[in-house]
């Protein structure tokens, strides 16, 4: 009788990693304006989209001082606002994105470290 090798949850998220790296990934970037909080979400995301998606990033940026509609149909409650539209599962980040490795971690596109 064989045994089935039980997959750890760290051996599911190395592996998302690794597919990660060959998906096409469709982000929006919600601000209001260009507050500080804005740019710095702007520069990071942007950053992630040059140096860790080069040619298979859409990023979306919508000012919802110019679309305030747009919240509503997102249902977006705080700004700045990223969404990981694609690949799934769909992710929403919140707040400050200073923190480049947590955007990172959670667009799957390194590892959790333990």
């Amino acid at each position: 009788m064989i045994a089935k090798h039980a997959t750890s949850d760290t051996e599911l998220l190395e592996e998302a990693a690794r597919k990660a790296k060959h998906q096409k990934y469709v982000l929006r970037l919600y601000v209001a304006g260009m507050t500080p909080r804005s740019r710095e979400a702007l520069r990071t995301v942007s950053e992630i989209c040059r140096e860790e998606l080069a040619g298979r990033c859409d990023l979306e940026v919508i000012d919802l001082y110019k679309q305030p509609t747009l919240a509503h149909r997102e249902q977006i409650v705080a700004v700045p606002t990223l969404i990981k539209k694609l690949p799934l599962p769909l992710r929403r980040f919140i707040g400050s994105m200073v923190d480049k490795e947590k955007l990172l971690v959670g667009l799957d596109l390194i590892p959790r470290t333990p």
